[in-house]
């Protein structure tokens, strides 16, 4: 499995992920860094197979209207500390790797729940 963590994801994220041996990167590290255009972060993703781990509704929008990202996690969860976060992710690993072999998937992480949309 494969992460890409928008530029407000904590890099203890990334670095939990490849604790576990998935491969995981930070925005920060690839194209323009933070400076990247969130179109080009979709299309990196896409042609890597990442799932998009982001904070920023724009990528909502966009899997809804223009089917990119095809993999996405969004969380809305506002500024929780990165443990926290972790511990989530922990908790529902297993599911998000079901959920990998899926070409589209929406996953929406708030505060009582965890949405899945499926797009066809």
């Amino acid at each position: 499995m494969k992460f890409l963590c928008d530029v407000h994801i904590a890099f203890k994220l990334v670095a939990y992920f490849k604790s576990l041996g998935f491969e995981a990167v930070h925005v920060n590290e690839i194209l323009d860094k933070s400076e990247t255009k969130d179109s080009d972060i979709c299309k990196y993703a896409d042609q890597g197979d990442f799932i998009v781990v982001t904070k920023d509704a724009d990528f909502r929008d966009s899997y809804f209207i223009k089917r990119t990202p095809k993999k996405l996690i969004k969380i809305n969860l506002g500024n929780i500390p990165n443990q926290d976060l972790i511990v989530i992710f922990a908790e529902n690993i297993n599911a998000i790797q079901k959920l990998n072999s899926m070409p589209n998937f929406l996953v929406e992480i708030d505060k009582d729940n965890i949405n899945l949309i499926e797009m066809e």
